[in-house]
């Protein structure tokens, strides 16, 4: 898996949506499990066309390397991520949802107050966005994909 993603951004916040004002200079270090480096720099008219073709060659990197090894489960927040993205890789979710799909999948019983304390880490980590529905959160996964055109 890639690591240490993004090095140095400048300017120092990076908008997708704004990408389309003046020139900018993008920088992105990575190191993937081997410890092959990739330095990748974006000079001048960055555009978020342009920005998203390189988060979908990283993106890539990391699906080939995730076929050449098997995921680790030894966690379970691995095991809640994992049901996260076979089960609900674009849909909306709740921690119940997840709790029923966890006991289905690994036959072993888990209290919804960890589900939540994960789901929570997952939100904080920007690996998902939760929004406020009656008394429970609803979920989804954030994922960068690039408009049809």
């Amino acid at each position: 898996m890639l690591t240490k993603l993004i090095r140095s951004v400048q300017p120092l916040t990076l908008d997708l949506l704004d990408l389309n004002m003046a020139k900018k200079r993008i920088r992105i270090d990575m190191e993937d499990a081997d410890g092959a480096r990739y330095d990748i720099k974006l000079e001048g008219n960055v555009t978020r066309d342009k920005v998203l073709k390189i988060f979908e060659m990283m993106d890539l990197m990391n699906i080939e390397e995730e076929e050449e090894k098997s995921v680790k489960m030894d966690s379970i927040g691995s095991k809640i991520w994992h049901i996260v993205d076979k089960f609900f890789p674009m849909g909306k979710f709740t921690s119940t949802n997840i709790l029923e799909k966890y006991e289905d999948e690994f036959n072993e019983p888990v209290k919804l107050s960890v589900i939540s304390t994960y789901l929570s880490r997952f939100t904080s980590k920007g690996k998902v966005e939760r929004i406020r529905t009656g008394r429970e959160w609803t979920y989804q996964s954030i994922k960068i994909t690039q408009k049809q055109q």
